[in-house]
């Protein structure tokens, strides 16, 4: 098993900062919950450094901002759908040979409202969840154009 990079952890640790920052200054009320911009960072971060990070900038920057904006209750479940989506998009990204980004951005992005939904139906009844779907689908697709746009634009420039 390789090690991991001190270069590699502060970029990752630095991915989930702007998790973090995106998730809470970019909130739009929704019915349920909020719609923010963290998704687009945290898929950028899969599609530009791979599944690993796609999971701990997802996961732990994600849950984070639960955490510091008052969702604390949300930051396991926040945890496990986002790295999740992050690690989804970065396998999927991988397996494509790295030339589709919508292909692999957009399933991460319907997985993390599935698994939003799953969650939250044992938390509000399957009626109570369902109304969380649309904005979270919402999310997940602005997340993954977003992050499409960043790994297009800047991604390939900074890898060189």
């Amino acid at each position: 098993m390789r090690k991991i990079s001190t270069k590699e952890i502060v970029t990752f640790a630095l991915l989930m900062a702007l998790t973090i920052v995106m998730t809470i200054l970019v909130r739009i009320p929704s019915l349920h919950g909020y719609i923010n911009l963290g998704d687009m960072v945290l898929l950028f971060a899969a599609l530009f450094l791979g599944k690993k990070a796609g999971f701990f900038v997802g996961g732990l920057g994600s849950a984070l901002a639960d955490i510091i904006i008052g969702y604390a209750y949300y930051a396991p479940i926040t945890f496990v759908v986002k790295g999740l989506q992050g690690y989804i998009c970065g396998w999927i990204f991988q397996k494509t040979g790295y030339n589709k980004p919508f292909l692999a951005a957009i399933p991460a992005g319907i997985f993390m409202a599935l698994g939003y939904f799953i969650a939250e139906s044992f938390m509000y009844g399957i009626a109570g969840a369902a109304v969380s779907i649309p904005g979270n689908l919402l999310q997940g697709m602005v997340g993954a154009l977003g992050a499409v746009l960043l790994q297009k634009g800047i991604g390939t420039k900074i890898k060189k």
